[in-house]
């Protein structure tokens, strides 16, 4: 569990996964990715970050408010070890409910989760990367102090998709 002053990064239980699964059901809070989930499929991602966290110590944490206990998203780290030409990578992310856009908590939990990647882990680097059409997660990643390292074409998608133009940005490990 790690902590902010609002906010706690935490294992995910079973109470989230219905309130991930709205969020990721949300066309707003999912235009900049292929599509919405199903319920299957938002259940089935909570279970592999869940997995990921109980391998590994860390991930994709489910995020809650520390005043009342509320489900807000998840942000962490994820290995990426071949998918991509910049692989092998640990990726910073996040994905909050739209209730909770514009409070500053996106970059109050992804800083945490830097500061992990870097002093507990260890990390020398750590990337993140979105759709060049994603203009709000590249000034989440410029205020955290991340950098532009280029565009690529994103694996999954086509190159007639409006999405797969993707741009990469990464910090390194502060002296």
């Amino acid at each position: 569990m790690i902590t902010t002053p609002r906010l706690i990064l935490r294992q995910w239980h079973e109470g989230d996964f219905a309130p991930f699964a709205a969020l990721n059901d949300d066309p707003e809070v999912m235009r900049f990715f292929p599509a919405t989930l199903t319920r299957d499929e938002s259940d089935s991602l909570a279970a592999r970050f869940q997995d990921g966290i109980e391998e590994r110590g860390w991930g994709f944490w489910a995020v809650e408010s520390r005043e009342n206990g509320e489900f807000v998203g998840c942000v962490g780290l994820h290995p990426q070890p071949d998918r991509f030409a910049f692989s092998p990578c640990t990726e910073i992310g996040w994905r909050l409910d739209k209730r909770f856009w514009h409070q500053g908590l996106a970059t109050e939990a992804a800083q945490v989760c830097l500061d992990y990647a870097f002093v507990q882990l260890a990390l020398a680097e750590v990337v993140s990367f979105t759709s060049v059409l994603n203009v709000p997660s590249q000034s989440l990643m410029k205020r955290l102090g991340m950098e532009k390292r280029g565009e690529f074409a994103h694996p999954a998608l086509t190159t007639r998709d409006r999405l797969s133009q993707h741009v990469l940005y990464g910090k390194t490990r502060p002296a």
